[in-house]
C-alpha cells in the first residue's frame, strides 16, 4: 500500500512537466549553469549522472510515470462525469444505459431508445428518447440510483399518451423526425445522415442495431444503438 502510494507521488511529481527536457532543466542549479554556460549540455550532464547530486529519472521511466499520472487523472475526470460509476445496477436496462453511457457522452453513439410504461397517475405512455440529449440535459445519478425512472417525455423525438391520445414528436440534436415515411416513423442521424428505421418490419438500417430489454422496471423497452460515423 505504502509503494503504491510513493508510485502515486512520484507520477504527479512529473505530470507537472510538459516534456523530459522541462523535468532536466527543473533539477539544474544556477552554478550548474554559471559554469557550463549551455543549458543543453547541462541538462545531458545532469542525465548521466555527471552533475547533481540529487536523483533524477531517465527518460524512458519519466515518460512511463507521466503516462501513468495522465492515466489516473482520466480515470479520475471520469468517474466524476459518469452518473453510473460506483453504482450497484441489478436491472437489466439500468446495466444497458450504463454500459452506453460512456460512448454517449464522448459523441460515439448516438441511440434512441423506445419505452412503454405508465406514468405517475398510472396512464400508459410511450415514446422514442434520445439517449445522447437526455445525458446532455439532465442529472442521470438520480436514474442509476432508483430514485426516478426513466420515462418519455412530450420534449423527446416523439411522446405518446395511450390514454389522453396526446401525441407529439420533435427533432433533436442528433436527430431529425421523419413521421410521413409509408411504413412508420423512422429517425435521420444529423452527424452521419443515416436512417434509423425503428418499424418493426424494416431492417434497422446502416451502423444501427436493436436490442429489445427485458426489465423489471418497465412495460418494454427497446435499444436502437447507432454508432456516429462522420462524413468526409
Amino acid at each position: 500500500m505504502e509503494e503504491d502510494k510513493s508510485s502515486a507521488v512520484l507520477d504527479s511529481s512529473v505530470s507537472k512537466f510538459q516534456s523530459y527536457e522541462d523535468y532536466l532543466s527543473s533539477k539544474l542549479t544556477p552554478l550548474d549553469l554559471h559554469y557550463l554556460e549551455d543549458e543543453e549540455m547541462a541538462r545531458q550532464l545532469l542525465e548521466l549522472g555527471s552533475i547533481g547530486g540529487g536523483e533524477v529519472l531517465k527518460k524512458k521511466e519519466f515518460e512511463k510515470r507521466k503516462a501513468a499520472a495522465e492515466a489516473r487523472r482520466h480515470s479520475k475526470a471520469q468517474q466524476k462525469t459518469l452518473a453510473s460509476a460506483g453504482k450497484e445496477l441489478k436491472d437489466n436496462f439500468l446495466k444497458a444505459l450504463a454500459e452506453r453511457e460512456e460512448p454517449h457522452r464522448s459523441g460515439k453513439m448516438a441511440s434512441i431508445i423506445f419505452i412503454r410504461d405508465r406514468n405517475a397517475r398510472g396512464q400508459e405512455i410511450s415514446g422514442y428518447i434520445d439517449y445522447s440529449h437526455r445525458l446532455q440535459t439532465e442529472d442521470f445519478e438520480p436514474y442509476f440510483s432508483g430514485k426516478k425512472k426513466f420515462l418519455p417525455k412530450s420534449t423527446d423525438l416523439s411522446f405518446l399518451n395511450w390514454e389522453t391520445e396526446h401525441v407529439c414528436s420533435r427533432d433533436s440534436p442528433n436527430y431529425h423526425v421523419i413521421d410521413d415515411n409509408p411504413s412508420g416513423m423512422v429517425f435521420k442521424n444529423k452527424i452521419d445522415r443515416k436512417i434509423v428505421d425503428v418499424t418493426p418490419k424494416g431492417p434497422t438500417g446502416d451502423s444501427s442495431s436493436c436490442t429489445p430489454i427485458k426489465t423489471d422496471l418497465y412495460m418494454q423497452v427497446v435499444i436502437f444503438d447507432h454508432i456516429n460515423r462522420r462524413r468526409n
